[in-house]
Protein backbone atom coordinates (compact mmCIF):
# COMPACT_ATOMS: atom_id res chain seq x y z
CA UNK A 1 0.00 0.00 0.00
CA UNK A 2 0.80 3.11 -0.83
CA UNK A 3 1.66 6.10 1.71
CA UNK A 4 0.21 9.62 1.80
CA UNK A 5 3.19 11.20 1.07
CA UNK A 6 3.74 8.89 -2.14
CA UNK A 7 0.25 9.70 -3.32
CA UNK A 8 0.95 13.69 -3.24
CA UNK A 9 4.32 13.67 -4.94
CA UNK A 10 2.23 11.98 -7.75
CA UNK A 11 -0.12 14.37 -7.97
CA UNK A 12 2.22 17.44 -7.65
CA UNK A 13 4.07 15.68 -10.85
CA UNK A 14 0.81 14.87 -12.35
CA UNK A 15 -0.27 17.94 -12.36
CA UNK A 16 2.82 18.92 -14.88
CA UNK A 17 2.25 16.48 -17.49
CA UNK A 18 0.13 17.31 -20.11
CA UNK A 19 -2.45 14.24 -20.38
CA UNK A 20 -6.55 14.56 -19.80
CA UNK A 21 -7.44 15.43 -16.22
CA UNK A 22 -9.33 11.85 -16.44
CA UNK A 23 -6.26 10.31 -16.61
CA UNK A 24 -4.53 12.01 -13.61
CA UNK A 25 -7.34 11.55 -11.68
CA UNK A 26 -7.46 7.41 -12.51
CA UNK A 27 -3.56 7.37 -11.74
CA UNK A 28 -3.87 9.27 -8.46
CA UNK A 29 -7.32 6.98 -7.48
CA UNK A 30 -5.13 3.61 -8.35
CA UNK A 31 -2.28 4.73 -6.10
CA UNK A 32 -4.81 4.61 -3.27
CA UNK A 33 -6.45 1.38 -3.80
CA UNK A 34 -6.17 -0.16 0.02
CA UNK A 35 -6.43 2.95 2.06
CA UNK A 36 -9.05 2.63 4.38
CA UNK A 37 -12.90 3.53 5.16
CA UNK A 38 -13.99 5.62 7.74
CA UNK A 39 -17.61 7.34 8.26
CA UNK A 40 -17.45 10.67 7.61
CA UNK A 41 -13.74 11.47 6.54
CA UNK A 42 -12.77 13.24 3.44
CA UNK A 43 -8.94 12.63 2.74
CA UNK A 44 -7.41 13.32 6.41
CA UNK A 45 -4.31 11.45 7.65
CA UNK A 46 -5.71 8.26 9.26
CA UNK A 47 -4.34 8.30 12.68
CA UNK A 48 -6.14 7.36 16.03
CA UNK A 49 -7.59 10.77 16.62
CA UNK A 50 -9.23 11.18 13.59
CA UNK A 51 -10.87 7.91 13.78
CA UNK A 52 -12.00 9.04 17.13
CA UNK A 53 -12.70 12.33 15.93
CA UNK A 54 -15.21 10.56 13.19
CA UNK A 55 -16.52 8.06 15.83
CA UNK A 56 -17.65 11.13 17.50
CA UNK A 57 -19.62 12.70 15.03
CA UNK A 58 -21.19 9.02 13.70
CA UNK A 59 -20.86 6.44 16.96
CA UNK A 60 -22.91 3.71 14.91
CA UNK A 61 -20.23 3.31 12.93
CA UNK A 62 -18.41 1.17 15.21
CA UNK A 63 -15.96 0.04 13.04
CA UNK A 64 -14.15 3.46 12.93
CA UNK A 65 -13.03 2.28 16.80
CA UNK A 66 -12.77 -1.06 16.04
CA UNK A 67 -10.76 -0.87 12.97
CA UNK A 68 -8.06 0.99 14.77
CA UNK A 69 -5.65 -1.20 17.01
CA UNK A 70 -4.77 1.70 18.94
CA UNK A 71 -8.06 2.86 19.85
CA UNK A 72 -9.20 -0.76 20.53
CA UNK A 73 -6.67 -1.95 22.93
CA UNK A 74 -6.30 -1.82 26.59
CA UNK A 75 -2.33 -0.97 26.26
CA UNK A 76 -2.09 3.04 26.71
CA UNK A 77 1.08 2.31 24.77
CA UNK A 78 0.25 0.72 21.80
CA UNK A 79 1.09 2.54 18.72
CA UNK A 80 0.01 2.40 15.15
CA UNK A 81 3.51 0.17 14.30
CA UNK A 82 2.53 -2.79 12.39
CA UNK A 83 -1.09 -1.50 11.61
CA UNK A 84 -1.55 -2.28 7.50
CA UNK A 85 -2.64 1.17 6.98
CA UNK A 86 0.67 2.40 8.48
CA UNK A 87 3.22 0.76 5.94
CA UNK A 88 6.81 1.23 6.40
CA UNK A 89 5.90 3.96 9.74
CA UNK A 90 3.98 6.24 6.95
CA UNK A 91 0.58 7.36 7.50
CA UNK A 92 -2.22 6.82 4.74
CA UNK A 93 -5.70 8.43 4.17
CA UNK A 94 -8.59 7.60 4.98
CA UNK A 95 -12.68 8.40 3.57
CA UNK A 96 -16.13 7.49 2.62
CA UNK A 97 -17.13 7.33 -0.71
CA UNK A 98 -18.34 10.89 -0.78
CA UNK A 99 -15.34 11.97 0.46
CA UNK A 100 -13.06 10.23 -2.01
CA UNK A 101 -15.14 11.25 -4.95
CA UNK A 102 -14.65 15.05 -3.61
CA UNK A 103 -10.84 14.39 -2.55
CA UNK A 104 -9.85 13.08 -6.19
CA UNK A 105 -11.30 15.38 -8.12
CA UNK A 106 -10.30 18.10 -5.60
CA UNK A 107 -6.71 17.34 -6.79
CA UNK A 108 -6.81 18.64 -10.07
CA UNK A 109 -8.86 21.45 -8.92
CA UNK A 110 -12.18 20.45 -9.49
CA UNK A 111 -15.12 21.51 -7.08
CA UNK A 112 -18.40 19.47 -6.54
CA UNK A 113 -21.35 20.83 -4.81
CA UNK A 114 -23.20 19.20 -2.36
CA UNK A 115 -22.18 17.58 0.82
CA UNK A 116 -23.25 14.36 0.07
CA UNK A 117 -23.97 11.65 -2.75
CA UNK A 118 -27.51 12.90 -3.74
CA UNK A 119 -26.89 17.00 -3.31
CA UNK A 120 -23.62 16.25 -5.73
CA UNK A 121 -26.40 14.25 -7.86
CA UNK A 122 -29.17 16.52 -7.84
CA UNK A 123 -26.94 19.48 -7.93
CA UNK A 124 -27.12 21.74 -11.76
CA UNK A 125 -23.49 22.97 -11.42
CA UNK A 126 -21.73 19.51 -10.94
CA UNK A 127 -22.48 17.55 -14.18
CA UNK A 128 -22.65 18.41 -18.09
CA UNK A 129 -24.26 15.34 -18.98
CA UNK A 130 -25.88 12.32 -16.65
CA UNK A 131 -27.98 9.57 -16.79
CA UNK A 132 -29.33 6.07 -15.57
CA UNK A 133 -28.74 3.90 -18.53
CA UNK A 134 -25.87 2.53 -17.36
CA UNK A 135 -25.81 1.07 -21.07
CA UNK A 136 -24.88 4.73 -22.56
CA UNK A 137 -21.76 5.47 -20.29
CA UNK A 138 -19.24 6.99 -21.80
CA UNK A 139 -15.80 5.83 -22.46
CA UNK A 140 -12.65 7.57 -22.19
CA UNK A 141 -13.55 10.12 -19.29
CA UNK A 142 -14.05 9.52 -15.63
CA UNK A 143 -17.29 9.10 -14.68
CA UNK A 144 -18.70 9.36 -11.42
CA UNK A 145 -21.24 6.11 -10.21
CA UNK A 146 -24.06 6.10 -8.19
CA UNK A 147 -26.38 3.66 -6.82
CA UNK A 148 -29.75 4.74 -5.80
CA UNK A 149 -31.69 3.13 -3.29
CA UNK A 150 -35.29 4.65 -1.71
CA UNK A 151 -35.29 7.63 -3.07
CA UNK A 152 -31.79 8.73 -2.75
CA UNK A 153 -27.75 8.12 -3.99
CA UNK A 154 -26.61 5.63 -1.35
CA UNK A 155 -23.08 5.35 -2.76
CA UNK A 156 -20.77 6.71 -5.30
CA UNK A 157 -17.66 5.86 -6.75
CA UNK A 158 -16.07 6.28 -10.30
CA UNK A 159 -15.83 4.21 -13.86
CA UNK A 160 -13.28 4.44 -16.38
CA UNK A 161 -13.32 1.95 -19.61
CA UNK A 162 -14.73 -1.13 -17.67
CA UNK A 163 -13.13 -0.43 -14.10
CA UNK A 164 -14.59 0.96 -11.16
CA UNK A 165 -12.64 2.87 -7.77
CA UNK A 166 -14.69 3.23 -4.56
CA UNK A 167 -14.07 3.60 -1.29
CA UNK A 168 -16.43 0.86 0.93
CA UNK A 169 -14.27 -1.32 2.32
CA UNK A 170 -11.42 0.58 1.72
CA UNK A 171 -10.74 1.99 -1.86
CA UNK A 172 -11.02 -0.55 -4.46
CA UNK A 173 -10.07 -1.14 -8.01
CA UNK A 174 -12.83 -3.34 -9.73
CA UNK A 175 -11.47 -4.54 -13.07
CA UNK A 176 -14.06 -5.63 -14.60
CA UNK A 177 -16.35 -3.42 -12.89
CA UNK A 178 -19.16 -5.32 -10.94
CA UNK A 179 -22.18 -5.91 -13.19
CA UNK A 180 -24.99 -4.41 -12.05
CA UNK A 181 -24.13 -2.51 -9.19
CA UNK A 182 -24.41 0.86 -10.49
CA UNK A 183 -27.89 2.55 -11.30
CA UNK A 184 -26.41 5.92 -12.28
CA UNK A 185 -23.64 8.00 -14.09
CA UNK A 186 -22.80 11.21 -14.52
CA UNK A 187 -19.90 13.45 -16.11
CA UNK A 188 -18.22 16.56 -14.12
CA UNK A 189 -18.58 19.78 -16.52
CA UNK A 190 -14.60 19.91 -15.94
CA UNK A 191 -14.20 16.99 -17.52
CA UNK A 192 -16.49 17.87 -20.67
CA UNK A 193 -13.27 18.04 -23.05
CA UNK A 194 -12.63 14.43 -22.22
CA UNK A 195 -15.29 13.06 -23.63
CA UNK A 196 -15.63 11.76 -27.12
CA UNK A 197 -16.84 14.54 -29.58
CA UNK A 198 -20.18 12.59 -30.43
CA UNK A 199 -20.81 12.66 -26.56
CA UNK A 200 -20.11 15.98 -25.71
CA UNK A 201 -23.42 17.59 -25.07
CA UNK A 202 -23.80 21.11 -26.70
CA UNK A 203 -26.20 22.65 -23.78
CA UNK A 204 -26.38 21.94 -20.40
CA UNK A 205 -28.08 19.39 -18.97
CA UNK A 206 -32.05 19.62 -18.72
CA UNK A 207 -34.12 19.02 -15.72
CA UNK A 208 -34.10 15.51 -14.24
CA UNK A 209 -36.85 14.08 -12.24
CA UNK A 210 -34.64 13.34 -9.18
CA UNK A 211 -37.05 13.89 -6.09
CA UNK A 212 -35.73 17.07 -4.56
CA UNK A 213 -36.45 17.23 -0.97
CA UNK A 214 -37.37 20.05 0.18
CA UNK A 215 -36.26 22.60 3.16
CA UNK A 216 -39.10 21.58 6.37
CA UNK A 217 -39.20 23.41 9.52
CA UNK A 218 -41.29 24.62 12.25
CA UNK A 219 -45.06 25.79 11.24
CA UNK A 220 -44.92 23.69 7.59
CA UNK A 221 -47.83 20.91 7.43
CA UNK A 222 -47.92 17.97 4.47
CA UNK A 223 -46.95 14.53 3.52
CA UNK A 224 -43.33 15.32 3.59
CA UNK A 225 -43.57 16.40 7.28
CA UNK A 226 -45.18 12.59 7.56
CA UNK A 227 -42.16 11.63 5.91
CA UNK A 228 -39.96 13.18 7.89
CA UNK A 229 -41.80 11.86 11.25
CA UNK A 230 -42.05 8.32 10.15
CA UNK A 231 -38.23 8.33 9.67
CA UNK A 232 -37.25 9.99 13.04
CA UNK A 233 -39.68 7.12 14.57
CA UNK A 234 -37.92 4.61 12.69
CA UNK A 235 -34.81 5.69 14.25
CA UNK A 236 -35.74 6.07 17.46
CA UNK A 237 -36.60 10.01 18.06
CA UNK A 238 -39.85 9.60 19.88
CA UNK A 239 -42.76 11.59 19.13
CA UNK A 240 -45.06 10.66 21.87
CA UNK A 241 -47.75 13.61 21.98
CA UNK A 242 -48.91 13.68 18.59
CA UNK A 243 -46.80 11.43 15.91
CA UNK A 244 -46.99 11.30 12.77
CA UNK A 245 -49.31 14.20 12.11
CA UNK A 246 -48.07 16.17 9.10
CA UNK A 247 -47.82 19.08 11.11
CA UNK A 248 -44.03 20.47 11.90
CA UNK A 249 -44.46 21.68 15.60
CA UNK A 250 -42.49 21.55 18.58
CA UNK A 251 -41.84 18.19 19.36
CA UNK A 252 -40.68 17.38 15.87
CA UNK A 253 -38.45 20.42 16.02
CA UNK A 254 -37.16 19.11 18.52
CA UNK A 255 -36.90 15.37 17.34
CA UNK A 256 -35.04 16.87 14.76
CA UNK A 257 -32.53 18.99 16.77
CA UNK A 258 -31.79 16.01 19.25
CA UNK A 259 -30.69 14.26 15.55
CA UNK A 260 -28.44 16.93 14.54
CA UNK A 261 -26.83 17.00 17.05
CA UNK A 262 -26.14 13.34 17.72
CA UNK A 263 -24.96 12.94 13.99
CA UNK A 264 -22.71 16.05 14.71
CA UNK A 265 -24.83 18.09 12.03
CA UNK A 266 -24.96 22.23 12.97
CA UNK A 267 -28.39 22.03 15.24
CA UNK A 268 -31.23 24.11 13.91
CA UNK A 269 -34.45 22.65 14.03
CA UNK A 270 -34.78 23.31 10.42
CA UNK A 271 -34.32 19.45 8.35
CA UNK A 272 -31.91 21.18 5.19
CA UNK A 273 -30.42 19.16 2.58
CA UNK A 274 -27.57 17.75 4.79
CA UNK A 275 -29.94 16.76 7.48
CA UNK A 276 -31.59 15.01 4.83
CA UNK A 277 -29.01 13.21 3.96
CA UNK A 278 -28.02 12.01 6.96
CA UNK A 279 -31.97 10.42 7.74
CA UNK A 280 -32.13 8.96 4.86
CA UNK A 281 -28.78 7.11 4.63
CA UNK A 282 -28.87 6.92 8.99
CA UNK A 283 -28.58 3.00 8.94
CA UNK A 284 -30.01 3.14 12.70
CA UNK A 285 -30.08 4.86 16.09
CA UNK A 286 -26.81 5.19 17.56
CA UNK A 287 -26.21 3.49 21.00
CA UNK A 288 -25.36 6.08 23.85
CA UNK A 289 -23.50 6.00 26.88
CA UNK A 290 -23.76 7.66 30.16
CA UNK A 291 -20.37 8.21 31.31
CA UNK A 292 -19.44 9.51 35.19
CA UNK A 293 -16.12 11.08 36.08
CA UNK A 294 -14.94 11.51 39.69
CA UNK A 295 -12.27 13.72 41.10
CA UNK A 296 -11.98 16.88 38.85
CA UNK A 297 -11.14 20.08 39.64
CA UNK A 298 -13.99 22.59 38.87
CA UNK A 299 -12.32 24.20 35.72
CA UNK A 300 -11.93 20.31 34.24
CA UNK A 301 -15.21 19.67 34.81
CA UNK A 302 -16.42 23.09 33.68
CA UNK A 303 -14.38 22.26 30.62
CA UNK A 304 -16.13 18.98 29.70
CA UNK A 305 -19.53 20.01 30.48
CA UNK A 306 -19.05 22.87 27.94
CA UNK A 307 -18.02 20.30 25.22
CA UNK A 308 -20.30 17.44 25.61
CA UNK A 309 -23.17 18.67 27.99
CA UNK A 310 -23.73 17.23 30.90
CA UNK A 311 -24.53 18.04 34.73
CA UNK A 312 -22.02 18.35 37.78
CA UNK A 313 -21.97 17.03 41.25
CA UNK A 314 -19.47 18.52 44.48
CA UNK A 315 -18.16 15.68 45.88
CA UNK A 316 -18.07 15.46 49.97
Amino acid sequence: MNSANYVDELVDELRTIDIPVSDKMWQTGLACVGMSYVFGAWGALCTPAERKKRYGYNPSHTTILSSCQVLRSDNPKSSCKGCKWFPNEERTRCWDCRGFEEWLYGQFGIDLEGQGATSQWNSKKNWCVKSDDMSAIPQNVIVSVFIKKDGSMSHTGFYLNGETLECSNGVQHFAPMKKNRWTHWAVSYALANDLNKEEKPADPPAEDDTQVLPVLKKGDKGEKVKELQNKLLALGYKLPKYGVDGSFGNETKAAVERFQRDWGIPVSGIVDEETWERLLTAPERPVFYTVTITRLLEDQADEIIAKYGGTKTKEE
